[in-house]
């Protein structure tokens, strides 16, 4: 069974940090790209940043600058360090994991992200 579990959310003030994890089981973590997508209420699912098997990364220009993506492979996880939060940055925050050369995906549950004081 694949799954990927995500961990980190909360409530958080605005201009705080939050470090979310993705934990992930029943795949080749290393045969993977991995990223981190958002939904925030009443809009539309969107990708927040992504990091090859390689460690290259991609950035959703609102989060540049200030989210860091990374993974640790032996232990099969991927963070998402956000800095400078915004209430803007508010949102279901989802794992992802698309293996190399395969037209499928994996998604976690999500965890919620509460950016407000």
């Amino acid at each position: 069974q694949v799954q990927l579990v995500e961990s980190g959310g909360g409530l958080v003030q605005p201009g705080g940090s939050l470090r979310l994890s993705c934990a992930a089981s029943g795949i080749i973590f290393n045969h993977n790209t991995m990223a981190w997508y958002r939904q925030a209420p009443g809009k539309q699912r969107e990708l927040v940043a992504s990091i090859t098997s390689g460690g290259s990364t991609n950035y959703a220009d609102s989060v540049k600058g200030r989210s860091t993506i990374s993974r640790d492979n032996a232990k099969k996880t991927v963070y998402l360090q956000m800095n400078s939060l915004k209430p803007e940055d508010t949102a279901v925050y989802y794992c992802n994991a698309q293996p190399i050369a395969l037209r499928i995906n994996y998604w976690g549950k999500g965890t919620l992200v509460t950016v407000s004081s």
